[in-house]
């Protein structure tokens, strides 16, 4: 079996562009929360030399000078893409295992060479032409082979790159050890010291040696470029054993009332999205933070068992600003706050408590009322007043365009005008 890694190119940028024609050929970065870093760059940015992760403000006359435009990010809109173009992928392969946002694993079975570039081709248009999203696809006979083949397709002008095992010996000789998946800086430090620098010399080296220096993990990732699967494609994804809800405010926050705010919206997100994947939390953890770069950096955490296994937003709107106020320690400016639900299990699955006094049949029938309102009629079209009203302090995304295709007030309109003869 062959297995295709396909990875969308620039693929916030490319969002982007395909509800803004006028952004193509021009040099675009997609900024972090808050506008504050660079997190995507079109080819165009990548030309001038702009790194990834690079702060705004350290860059701002440099983009100035070069008319880059530079927009907020839109999760919405990203996620809604990344799911048709995953659906694309199951036109063509049942086998699809999706890695990221943006890469997705295929597996498929097509003999010659030159079938299976047309293939790889073929589908290439037809991502394009469904969803608009430029793609590449490197193929080979393992997922860390297909990665490295990847990288070599994005370089091509046709975006495929195919890595027959046989062919594999002299670009493994030139591919550094640091750009192998899976190879970290620890990993690429302790094969250097070995005379291990290139993906070939792993290819071969010992396997003994390898265990003893990395272990199970960088045994397998030799095998890998020797063409044994190790790795089989995940087709299931695995149950989920955390949730979390987290963001960077708008401005500094000092007052309990505005983090109360914050952590009672969080952790009703939270919990519509346990509900939505019929998840309930056996526990939850709340933390807030200054920043590093505060001048009294503080920040903490507090982590509550729950007595019953539960989604219910009332509930854990009680645990939570409860720890909250154990956590909170004014004159300080907080930055950031956020909330994990741990221990997720089915919400089928519940183990009663012996002293647990909560009617729970109906705070079930408050839930799905509560998300069947909100379904029909637009988000926190109902929402509890804890979370406020008009928060100042939310995330700022100033330079974010429409969410297209998840908002129905967002939507492009076409003005029909009647022209008499």
């Amino acid at each position: 079996m062959n297995i295709a890694l396909v990875d969308c190119n620039n693929f916030y940028v490319s969002c982007e562009r395909v509800f803004n024609p006028k952004l193509q050929d021009k040099p675009v970065v997609v900024l972090s929360n808050n506008d504050g870093c660079v997190v995507a760059r079109s080819p165009e940015v990548k030309a001038l030399g702009i790194k990834m992760g690079v702060p705004v403000f350290k860059i701002q006359s440099f983009i100035d000078r070069h008319k880059i435009i530079t927009l907020s990010s839109n999760y919405a809109l990203y996620g809604d893409m990344s799911h048709r173009v995953m659906e694309s992928l199951r036109q063509f392969s049942s086998k699809v295992e999706v890695y990221s946002i943006d890469e997705a694993f295929l597996g498929f079975s097509l003999g010659e060479k030159l079938v299976l570039a047309d293939y790889c081709q073929h589908l290439r248009q037809i991502v394009q032409q469904w969803t608009g999203i430029p793609i590449s696809i490197g193929v080979s006979q393992t997922k860390t082979l297909a990665k490295l083949a990847n990288k070599m397709a994005k370089q091509s002008e046709s975006g495929i790159f195919i890595l027959p095992l046989g062919e594999s010996e002299s670009l493994l000789k030139e591919i550094p050890i640091e750009d192998i998946w899976g190879i970290g800086r620890s990993f690429a430090k302790t094969l250097r010291l070995n005379y291990i620098e290139t993906a070939w010399k792993l290819r071969n080296a010992p396997d003994g040696l390898i265990k003893q220096e990395l272990g199970v993990v960088g045994l397998r990732i030799a095998l890998e470029l020797r063409g044994i699967v190790c790795q089989p494609l995940q087709l299931n994804s695995s149950p989920k054993k955390t949730l979390m809800v987290s963001r960077s405010f708008g401005r500094p926050i000092q007052s309990l009332k505005e983090l109360q705010e914050a952590i009672a919206l969080y952790t009703s997100r939270a919990a519509e999205k346990l509900r939505r994947q019929k998840l309930a939390a056996s526990s939850i953890c709340i933390f807030i933070s200054t920043g590093r770069f505060a001048l009294e950096p503080y920040g903490r955490s507090l982590k509550v068992s729950l007595p019953v296994t539960t989604n219910d937003t009332t509930e854990l709107l009680h645990y939570s600003l409860v720890a909250l106020e154990s956590l909170f320690v004014p004159n300080l400016s907080y930055k950031k706050a956020g909330v994990i639900l741990l221990g997720l299990v089915p919400e089928h699955i519940q183990q009663l408590h012996l002293w647990d006094s909560r009617d729970r049949i109906r705070d079930r029938h408050l839930m799905e009322s509560l998300d069947a309102i909100n379904t029909a009629m637009g988000k926190e079209t109902l929402k509890f007043a804890s979370t406020g009203l008009h928060p100042s302090w939310q995330t700022r995304f100033n330079q974010r365009s429409p969410r297209y295709t998840t908002c129905w007030e967002e939507l492009p309109l076409v003005k029909a005008i009647s022209v008499q003869s």
